[in-house]
């Protein structure tokens, strides 16, 4: 990485990272095994590198941070829509990267007590989840904005046709597009223009992602 990242001086950037649940009853969730590592090391290397940092973090093991950075926890997907909606409509920030985990589906029906265990055989029907990512171009329409598309045992074509699909969709200034085939992470940095990449581990793609957030616009 470059020595020279003045321009991420006093920049406001909100950080997403982590897994998110969706209620099966008053004890159980769905969830997913995501971890928060990039998120978190994201979240770690700005900020020393003098951007003032906000971290939405969900349900991880650990997350020992410096304490400049604004932590934010979140455990269930409704809080998250409240927490990052609240957080673009009241405070002023110039980039969001939203790496964590949001759930795809939830539970049709949520029941408001525990299941009693021993039914033999429990259907549970699943729709989609609100795209939260959808939203955020709508609310702050000026910020730069990156998205996550993590797609496991995925080949460099679909991942590049993903991530382009999704910079469309919601008119996203960078595209991560991730996977992990035959145990070996693999990913790339994604914008209309251009392909950088791959990086072959968490550390790697940090780095090459705050170089990119050089794009960032200044802002009076």
């Amino acid at each position: 990485m470059g020595t020279n990242t003045q321009y991420l001086k006093n920049k406001r950037i909100l950080i997403t990272a982590g897994p998110t649940w969706v209620p099966i009853d008053c004890v159980r969730v769905i969830s997913n095994i995501a971890t928060g590592e990039t998120g978190i090391l994201l979240a770690e290397r700005l900020q020393r590198l003098g951007a003032k940092i906000t971290l939405l973090i969900g349900p991880v093991s650990s997350c020992c941070l410096n304490r400049n950075i604004r932590l934010i926890h979140f455990s269930y997907f409704s809080e998250f829509k409240k927490i990052i909606m609240g957080e673009l409509k009241n405070r002023k920030y110039d980039a969001v990267i939203h790496s964590a985990a949001v759930s795809d589906y939830r539970p049709l029906k949520i029941y408001s007590h525990k299941v009693k265990s021993g039914i033999k055989h429990w259907q549970i029907n699943l729709v989609p989840a609100e795209k939260i990512i959808d939203a955020l171009r709508k609310i702050a329409p000026d910020i730069f904005l990156v998205g996550f598309k993590f797609e496991p045992k995925a080949n460099k074509e679909d991942l590049m046709q993903n991530a382009k699909a999704l910079i469309q969709r919601c008119r996203l200034n960078l595209a991560v597009a991730n996977t992990i085939k035959q145990g070996r992470y693999k990913a790339y940095i994604v914008n209309k223009n251009k392909i950088r990449g791959p990086f072959s581990c968490r550390d790697y793609l940090a780095r090459g992602l705050i170089e990119e957030l050089g794009e960032i616009p200044c802002k009076n």
